[in-house]
């Protein structure tokens, strides 16, 4: 198989697909019998999605490298433009849920009395539930201590979700001073692409007060 035959193939597929393609997924493309189509094996593959990204470098789609694969995907600036084909909005997440959702990303793994103690406020356990039902958090093990709290992280779907491929592309945070960590990485995770509702708490109704986190937090900022 010619090279120009094998990234139409790759290309056909990446843009065909519902989700992004792991290296795993795409070597498939070019095995028959068990055996490599022309000798293409994963090197040749990644050379080809280096060469199709290229491609695709001056046009309104690029091609990216996300945590759980490749995929096709519209750039930022396209984006005002996408929207009045569907001007139905997405669903926004009060300031609770982008403050919890960014100390689980900046200080993970976490419990949930890591994130009471940085927000210094108790956190709605519908929170917690709705971020995992979302898909952007998940319980990774349990803290050696009495009780054995859930530890919890961030997905490879939170990456997809945010365009990156390893949590070391979030925006570095070790120059905050630590009563600003938690309005910094609520900053980061809007400036990432997630939307944000700060006038409304977990139930959708406005918030009388603001969290009050800055004399409850642990010195020094963990590295994603």
């Amino acid at each position: 198989m010619k090279t120009s035959e094998a990234k139409k193939v790759l290309e056909t597929a990446l843009l065909c697909a519902q989700e992004p393609l792991s290296l795993f997924m795409l070597r498939k493309l070019f095995i028959e019998d068990g055996q490599a189509i022309g000798g293409i094996g994963p090197d040749s593959i990644r050379w080809m999605l280096e060469e199709l990204r290229r491609d695709w470098s001056e046009r309104g789609v690029q091609l990216v490298a996300l945590s759980t694969g490749w995929r096709f995907q519209s750039k930022p600036e396209m984006k005002p433009f996408l929207d009045r084909m569907n001007p139905e909005k997405p669903p926004k997440y009060s300031r609770a849920t982008l403050e919890t959702l960014a100390i689980i990303a900046y200080r993970q793994p976490v419990t949930r009395g890591d994130i009471e103690e940085i927000r210094g406020v108790v956190v709605n356990s519908q929170t917690i539930k709705m971020l995992e039902e979302r898909g952007w958090i998940e319980e990774v093990g349990h803290r050696d201590v009495v009780g054995r709290p859930a530890l919890l992280a961030t997905t490879r779907k939170f990456l997809d979700d945010l365009g990156l491929s390893s949590l070391a592309e979030l925006p570095p945070l070790q120059e905050i001073a630590k009563g600003e960590l938690v309005e910094e990485a609520l900053l980061q995770m809007q400036a990432a692409g997630l939307p944000d509702n700060p006038a409304a708490d977990e139930s959708g109704q406005a918030q009388a007060t603001s969290p009050q986190p800055a004399d409850a937090l642990p010195d020094g900022v963990a590295q994603p």
